[in-house]
């Protein structure tokens, strides 16, 4: 599993070199989180995402002083959104297929970016001299376009993964989830 997890992380860095420009100032890039801590926990999807926040450094694409809060942002939130939505959905939902799937994997991914941006957007109010009104018609209106996507992707690759190599996502249960399906 060592080559599937650093596999993973050299996918995610390609991922986050792929950046789009909302607005002046703010560069945004889908993040992966949901779909590696699927994977490998959240632990090992944390590594993961600090191994491409590095190589976004190390390629000019991030600056150095801002890595910590980087890390904070996007992907230390993340993961811990996406993971909170894996527990609440094995504890309260019925262990089906398509619960793991479109909650764990899709919504869990569209929460992820919405706490993720969210949080960079209270960070800009608090550091900005703009005022609230301004930062929040700016930003806010482009969360649900960048929420979809991201939530597609990691739907997507939880579906296929789960359909053709159940044993990379390490939270995915055969027996749970298609018990006497």
């Amino acid at each position: 599993m060592q080559h599937v997890f650093f596999g993973a992380a050299v996918v995610l860095l390609f991922l986050w070199t792929i950046r789009g420009s909302v607005v002046p100032g703010l560069g945004v890039h889908l993040l992966g989180a949901t779909v590696l801590t699927l994977m490998f926990g959240w632990r090992l999807a944390l590594m993961a995402m600090a191994l491409a926040l590095a190589g976004t450094g190390a390629y000019g694409l991030s600056r150095w002083e801002l890595v910590g809060l980087n890390g904070l942002l996007a992907t230390v939130l993340p993961v811990a959104v996406s993971h909170g939505v894996l527990r609440a959905v094995e504890r309260w939902l019925p262990p089906h297929l398509f619960v793991y799937i479109f909650l764990a994997g899709f919504f869990g991914a569209a929460l992820a970016m919405a706490a993720s941006v969210t949080a960079q957007l209270v960070l800009l109010r608090l550091a900005s001299g703009d005022g609230p009104a301004a930062l929040s018609g700016a930003y806010l209106p482009f969360l649900p376009l960048l929420m979809l996507p991201e939530a597609f992707l990691n739907g997507a690759l939880v579906t296929a993964l789960v359909g053709m190599r159940p044993r990379w996502i390490w939270t995915f249960d055969d027996a749970r989830y298609l018990r006497g399906r």
